[in-house]
Parts: C-alpha cells; structure tokens; sequence
C-alpha cells in the first residue's frame, strides 16, 4: 500500500482525486466555510453525526467534490484511540465499494500520535491475506492520502508509522501462513531475506549448533517432528558496538499439537499461531530496517515443532536446559517456556541492556485479559513502565500483572531443579515466574500475546501485534539515548568544563554588588 502525507485542509480536499474521500470529524467546533465543512456542522447539529469515535455519515457525489463518495467519520475528542476507531470504521464502510484510491484528511488540527494511528488503521482495516489462496482478490484499497493542516510538523510521526504498518504485516503475513507454509525451515529463510534491508545480519542455527550450546530443553521440544529446528539470531546495528542491545526473544513453535499431553480437536489449526511471538521480532527487525534508528537490536528465535512421534518427549522426562537447570517436563504442551528458557540463557552472552520475550504462552492470560491487552511481566520498574508507555502510545497496549515469589511454589518438583508447570490458579503468572529463573542477569520482560496475537471466528487471522509496541518503545529508547549523548556531549566540551569549573573556585572575595547580609540569604 502506498501512503503519501500532504498539507490538506478539508476544502482542498474536496479537490483530491480519490475514489472515497474519509473526512475525520472531531468535537471541536467547525469554523470553517467550505461546503464539506459546513454541511459536517450541519449533520452534526441535527444529531445525524454524533461525537462519539466510529459514528459515520456516507454521501454519494456531493457537490463541489471530486470523490464520488465522501464518508464523515467521528473521532470524538481526536486521541489516538477514537481515531483508530474512526478510521477503522470509515475504512470497513469504504471498503464495500471497493475503492482503489483513498483521501483521509483531518477536519481539525492532529499531532503525530494521532497521524501515526491514522496510517496503522488504515492499514488494518484494509489488509488482506492471500498467500495460499488460488483465487485470491488482493486488497482493493492500493493508494492512501492522509491529509493533515501541517504535513512538515508531522512527517517524521508519518514516517515511521509507514514502517511499523510493513513491520506488522510482514508480522500478519507468516502469522497467517499454514504450518506447512511457514516450517522452521521456512522461518529462517525469512529471517535472512531481512538481512538484505540495511544494518541487519542473520545467522541461523541447526540442531548440530543448538546441542552444541547445550539447549536441551528446547531440542526435547523439537525431538518428536520431522521437521528439524531452526535457532534465529538477528542483529540489528544502528548504534556504535559498544551499546548494550536491547534483545528481543521470539517464540517460534510453528504447530503446536499440545505433544504427548494432546491438545482438544476443535480449533486445534489455530495452533499454527503459536510462533506470532517470533513473527513479532521478524516484524520488528522489518520495521527497524525502514526506520534506522541509532540502537542496537538482538532478536533471538527459537523454532520448532511440538509434535507426536515415538521420540517426543514425556510427561515426566527431566531434561537439561543450556543454564544448567534441570526441567521436570510434567505436561508437554507448556513447551513454548521450554524453548524460551534456553533462547534467555543465549541472550546473557550479549550483555544486553533489556530483553523482552513475546510469546503465545498460556490460555490463563486469555482468560484474564481477553484480547484487548497482552500480559506484562517485568522484574525492572523502569522496562516496564517504558514498555507500558509504547503500549498506550502505539495503541497497543499492555497490562501488568504481578511476580510474587510466592507463586513460583508450585514450580517445586522432587525430581528436577524446576516443573514446567504448576496448578490451573495463576498459569500465566507460573510461567512468567518459571522464565524469571533463566533471566536474572539483566532486565527482563515478559509479554504474554496469546489474546493479542490472532483473532478467531469469522475475522479469523494474524493481529501482528506487538509489532507497534516494540517499535515504538525501540525507536523512543533511541530518541532518548540520543538526546541524552547531545547533553553528554555539551558538558564534555571544554567550553562547559571552562564556565562549570568557573563556577566551582571557591574564594573569599564578594562578588560586585554584594552584601554580606544577601549573601548570608543565598
């Protein structure tokens, strides 16, 4: 999809050559008097255009418009999240006519947070998968507009959304894929056709490696496929070497059939969604290779099958992980904490500033959250709060919940260091407490996405998320190293070191006019 930004107000809208022209109405007043200005007061003063976000009004060749069709769409008090919904609703209507050519202008002024969601819905309402459909009718929507009173001021906010929307395809597409279309294998293929985008390299791990570097945890949970494992290290460098990476760890199971400890029938083909965590870090990596900013990133992805043969491993088998810590594997379908535990372990050798985990980890977070929010887990106050700022600004959001030592006491086994599982109470907490163990080295976070990552039912398909949580907490991190090395920079220069030592000399002297009783008062 082609995206272009311009400086349009809605009356040089009315000029744009478009097949729908979304026009996005706030609560603030209407001043202006263009034709489509007035008469999206007038419908709103008849109570025919509400305030409240995703309320529509559809027009068919109104006068004065080169669109054949105009849609007013609310976005009530212009926040990112009513501008979502706006835009996503006008899009949904819009998409009925299949329109080729789309102008979305903002009635009112918008900032950058509210340009940026405006792209990533559009984007969303418009996508299409069509990889492995043989009549497949591609996207309709090729060619969007986005209208703003001041493009220069919000390019950059543009810019990058640009990027995270091919981020969170790039993310959507192999989340979608079947399992046979998207093997571990396949996976790896993937991740090095990123290398050909700037700054990024790949390197991509067999099984040989992985029992070389002793991950036996995750080699157990790939021992019972055919298709053999794939251990994905990506790199990307935007900063000087010696800055610590923030490293991203993706969870990878390509199928997921619950092992020997066999999942239920029903709905078992979305198991082919199990590896969105690891599409998230592919995505992320897709973004950063559009974006360039100046940090540095590790994405780490541990891929493989879970599945049934006479050699797949079971309830009760302790296996080794690459720590040292020994697993009693007491239910094989809480595999995807046994490949992560090993890909955590891995992430020590890069003395990384952060690492975050994004996996499809427990049905108790679907539970608890639903698939509004993903689960956050984090033993950093400062990582999280971070990661729970990008949340709100990429409307992609999180919710924290807690890591009292006490909920690890299930985790206790007679036979291992550590069970793989505890009770039913609690799940997705145990199992954010079980990958606690693996990353006490450094600042962890662990995102739970299995609400998140896919939705079910008629809208069946991949939701690419966090792709826009990661991008907006790397791309901040950079901004504020950024500005932080600016400010190091001017106290390091021998002016600063001049006026700064200047004002350390101590003396008895009085500066002129002086008092001894004002500077008693100072």
């Amino acid at each position: 999809m082609d995206f272009q930004l311009k400086t349009l107000t809605v009356a040089q809208a009315a000029a744009e050559k478009s097949d729908v022209l979304i026009v996005l109405v706030g609560s603030a007043p209407l001043t202006a008097k263009d034709p489509l200005s007035v008469l999206a007061a007038s419908a709103r003063k008849a109570g025919d255009l509400p305030d409240k976000a995703g309320k529509l009004l559809s027009l068919y060749r109104p006068e004065d418009v080169v669109a054949s069709r105009v849609v007013f769409a609310a976005i009530g008090d212009g926040k990112p999240a009513a501008v979502r919904t706006g835009v996503a609703a006008a899009v949904a209507a819009a998409k009925a006519h299949a329109p080729k050519r789309v102008a979305v202008v903002f009635a009112q002024s918008a900032d950058a947070a509210a340009v940026a969601c405006a792209v990533t819905a559009v984007a969303d309402a418009s996508y299409v998968y069509t990889t492995t459909k043989s009549k497949a009718e591609p996207r309709s929507i090729r060619n969007v507009t986005l209208g703003v009173a001041d493009a220069a001021g919000v390019t950059g906010a543009f810019n990058d959304a640009r990027a995270t929307v091919n981020g969170i395809e790039f993310a959507k597409e192999w989340g979608n894929r079947p399992a046979n279309h998207a093997t571990p294998t396949l996976l790896g293929e993937a991740a090095k056709g990123l290398a050909k985008l700037a700054n990024i390299k790949c390197e991509v791990l067999g099984p040989k490696e992985v029992e070389k570097l002793g991950m036996g945890s995750f080699a157990a949970v790939a021992q019972g496929s055919a298709e053999p494992l794939r251990f994905i290290v990506l790199r990307y460098q935007g900063a000087p070497k010696d800055q610590a990476p923030v490293v991203l760890v993706g969870k990878g199971i390509t199928f997921d059939t619950g092992g020997v400890s066999l999942k239920p029938a029903a709905e078992m083909d979305e198991m082919k969604f199990d590896m969105c965590g690891a599409a998230s870090v592919l995505g992320t990596f897709r973004a950063l290779g559009d974006i360039q900013p100046a940090i540095n990133v590790v994405g780490l992805i541990p891929s493989c099958e879970n599945m049934n043969d006479g050699r797949s491993v079971k309830p009760g088998d302790v296996v080794t992980s690459m720590s040292g810590q020994t697993i009693e594997v007491l239910n094989t379908d809480a595999e995807g904490r046994l490949v992560l535990c090993d890909a955590l372990t891995y992430a020590k050798r890069f003395e990384p500033a952060a690492v975050i985990d994004i996996a499809t980890l427990t049905g108790a977070c679907v539970v608890a959250l639903g698939g509004v929010r993903s689960g956050l887990f984090s033993s950093d106050e400062t990582l999280a709060g971070a990661l729970e700022a990008a949340g709100e600004t990429a409307q992609d959001r999180v919710w924290r919940l807690p890591l009292d030592d006490e909920y690890a006491e299930g985790l206790k086994s007679n036979f291992a260091d550590v069970a793989n599982i505890a009770g039913r109470a609690g799940g997705a907490i145990t199992a954010a407490k079980f990958l606690q163990r693996f990353a006490a080295d450094f600042a962890w976070a662990h995102l739970d996405i299995a609400g998140t990552a896919w939705k079910s039912g008629a809208a069946k398909g991949s939701t690419g998320r966090p792709v826009g949580l990661l991008v907006s907490y790397l791309t901040t991190r950079a901004a504020s190293a950024a500005v932080s090395a600016v400010a190091a920079s001017a106290e390091a220069s021998p002016k600063a070191r001049s006026a700064k030592a200047g004002t350390d000399v101590k003396t008895d002297k009085a500066p002129k006019n002086s008092t001894p009783k004002a500077r008693s008062a100072k």
